[in-house]
């Protein structure tokens, strides 16, 4: 239970990589990780409503998302992703386009400003670039706006206080059980809520003014169900707002930095991309001139898998390779563990971006590729992080060069994303303009 609550990642055995499905026993419910791939297929994609998402996570994020749709399940879930899921749908994704553009320029300017400084902790860098995206693209403000500035502090103390993992994910009870979150953390969510709720409100009466920019929030608070006519109330778009800025910011950051670690790492694959990176000039058009940077991120992605495992719960009787699972049992997927299964990928621990055009990588970008998760609950925002991920690299390497600090190598560990345990230093260096 400590090495869980500590880093869920420290916690699994090295087996793990090979193996196609473990069970982990407790005494109070059983665990299956599975990285067969069709049985993968049957929980995600074949009978997703047999395998809801279990509170044994959600429990410990609620004092922060309350009843967003990362938590929620059933009738619930449905009418928030039917409200939610028109604003990144296809061509909505070129009108937040412009915001990541703009978040990728200030970062610029901001790292031209600190170039002196010998080295620099990448993942701070990373995380300000992806809050700032998310201000810009949510409610059209760029992060030093003095309540973004706020919330994005309060994010920052969040992350490290919240584990994956807290006592309800191993004892179960009704959720008014004390969960002895530590010290801090449930204050930190209230703060942060409160901040939403001050932006939340603020854009509820540009609506009414018809004032209101044409940004996600915007889309997301004016769309109707479909089938009941009704919009989110104030309270249910804080909590969505909630979980795209923990999504879309925390996941973002993390997948970022480990991309400009690995092109540090390894120098030729980052000259590449900066030769590629000239030919974008900040058009929408201009992503499919980068398909080198789509496929460094696409790597990063497996290798460093920004969210490493998903919990689902059986909600009867199931047979599992053998095994009778019970009714109430945890069923995890871990992208992690999955994206590194040495029976599955060609050298799979191998930083590898020629690797999406074989056949052995084309195979299994289909059934072992899920950083997004998959069927019907893939992540909503998955083509946005994409799009983010490889304008942000694109910005970032027209006009940097990055390198390796004398710094013992980063060890990943989990808190609410993969991240660096000492952090990412790297050192940076301006290149010659374009």
């Amino acid at each position: 239970m400590r090495l869980f609550r500590q880093d869920i990642l420290s916690a699994q055995p090295a087996r793990l990589y090979r193996a196609w499905m473990a069970e982990f026993r407790t005494p109070f419910f059983r665990s299956y990780l599975i990285n067969d791939t069709d049985l993968i297929k049957t929980v995600l994609k074949d009978r997703p409503a047999d395998f809801p998402k279990s509170d044994r996570i959600g429990a410990g994020l609620r004092p922060l998302l309350g009843n967003s749709v990362f938590l929620t399940n059933g009738a619930v879930w449905e009418r928030q992703r039917r409200i939610i899921d028109p604003a990144f749908e296809g061509g909505r994704l070129r009108d937040t386009f412009p915001g990541m553009v703009a978040a990728g320029q200030a970062a610029v300017g901001r790292m031209i400003a600190s170039a002196a400084e010998p080295e620099h902790e990448i993942e701070a860098l990373t995380s300000h670039i992806a809050a700032d995206v998310i201000f810009r693209t949510l409610f059209s403000i760029p992060i030093e706006d003095a309540t973004a500035t706020k919330v994005f502090a309060e994010f920052k103390r969040y992350q490290r206080s919240q584990p994956i993992l807290n006592l309800a994910a191993f004892v179960p009870g009704p959720r008014w059980m004390p969960r002895f979150f530590r010290l801090g953390t449930v204050a930190t969510a209230r703060s942060i809520r409160a901040l939403i709720t001050k932006l939340t409100e603020e854009r509820l009466a540009l609506i009414a003014k018809a004032a209101a920019p044409d940004d996600l929030a915007t889309k997301i608070l004016t769309t109707k169900d479909p089938e009941t006519g009704e919009t989110f109330s104030p309270d249910e778009m804080v909590d969505q707002v909630a979980i795209f800025f923990l999504a879309g910011h925390e996941t973002s950051a993390s997948a970022l930095a480990w991309a400009l670690y690995l092109l540090a790492l390894y120098p030729e694959w980052q000259e590449k991309l900066a030769a590629e990176a000239m030919a974008f000039g900040g058009d929408f058009a201009d992503l499919s001139k980068l398909p080198l940077t789509r496929d460094v991120f696409r790597e990063t992605l497996r290798l460093y898998p920004p969210v490493p495992m998903m919990v689902r719960e059986a909600t009867r009787p199931e047979h599992f390779r053998n095994r009778a699972i019970r009714r109430g049992a945890q069923i995890v997927l871990s992208p992690w563990h999955l994206h590194r299964q040495n029976r599955l990928w060609d050298n799979p621990d191998a930083f590898d971006p020629a690797r999406w055009t074989t056949a052995n990588g084309r195979d299994c970008a289909r059934h072992a590729f899920i950083p997004f998760s998959a069927g019907p609950r893939v992540c909503t925002g998955a083509g946005f992080a994409m799009i983010e991920g490889i304008v942000l690299l694109a910005t970032l390497l027209r006009h940097f060069q990055f390198s390796l600090s004398e710094r013992p190598a980063p060890v990943p560990v989990a808190h609410l994303t993969v991240r660096s345990r000492d952090g990412i230093w790297l050192r940076i260096r301006p290149r010659m303009s374009p």
